[in-house]
């Protein structure tokens, strides 16, 4: 039975994986930013274990996990959780920067350097829930694509560090996904939200699934998802 650790698992494509993976008895580790989130992810995934710490303070991490219970296995870690802030260059504050930049790529790098050693003992997974945008940037989307360019050089770096040691790594570049960061970033461009226009969670969490269970003669890098619609 594969253990996994899990963020973002309380909505859209984390919570679509993470429903998967319990629903065919593999143990899950969720991640959440505190103690009150973590009750509401056990309460709904019974029999799954939390662990507590805030991907907005990198820094703290390591003190937070000092004071918990680490999983002695890890065969997959997937980098889920996200946020986002548009806005013209001329008008983002350094605060609005740094915020982007710790949760989605500097939080995944201090996670990933914590469960190295389980990922390597066990030739594990890590999987980096990307974006467009982490491959090209538009207007008003700096500070997000940013990290998210900077989450590619990530990945793409552990990739080459790990693999002798069997550790498969995959950033998944997801388009326009219907969750409720979607509905914020609609919220922040004045446009009317439809999630029925966009990718359903599910359709990612399948990509999500189909690079973690493929046979070990193989492995994917990299992976673009678009709406068909």
């Amino acid at each position: 039975m594969a253990t996994h650790v899990i963020t973002g698992a309380g909505s859209g494509i984390g919570a679509a994986v993470a429903r998967r993976l319990h629903a065919r008895g593999d143990d899950l580790v969720l991640h959440a930013r505190d103690a009150g989130r973590a009750k509401e992810l056990a309460a709904g995934f019974p029999g799954a274990r939390t662990l507590v710490g805030d991907l907005a303070n990198p820094d703290r991490i390591s003190w937070a996990f000092s004071h918990q219970s680490l999983p002695d296995r890890v065969d997959s870690l997937l980098h889920v959780a996200g946020v986002v802030d548009l806005g013209p260059v001329g008008e983002l504050t350094p605060k609005t920067w740094r915020h982007q930049i710790d949760v989605n790529l500097i939080a995944p790098a201090e996670l990933t350097r914590h469960f190295l050693s389980q990922l390597r003992a066990a030739r594990g997974h890590v999987v980096f829930v990307n974006s467009g945008a982490g491959l090209t940037a538009h207007a008003d989307w700096s500070a997000y694509a940013a990290s998210k360019h900077g989450l590619k050089a990530l990945a793409d770096s552990l990739r080459a560090e790990e693999h002798a040691n069997g550790v498969r790594v995959t950033s998944v570049y997801p388009g326009r996904t219907a969750s409720p960061m979607q509905a914020k970033v609609h919220r922040q461009e004045g446009k009317e939200y439809d999630p029925a226009k966009w990718i359903d969670p599910e359709s990612v969490a399948t990509t999500i699934l189909t690079a973690l269970d493929l046979p070990r003669d193989a492995e994917i890098n990299d992976v673009t998802v678009r709406p068909g619609r």
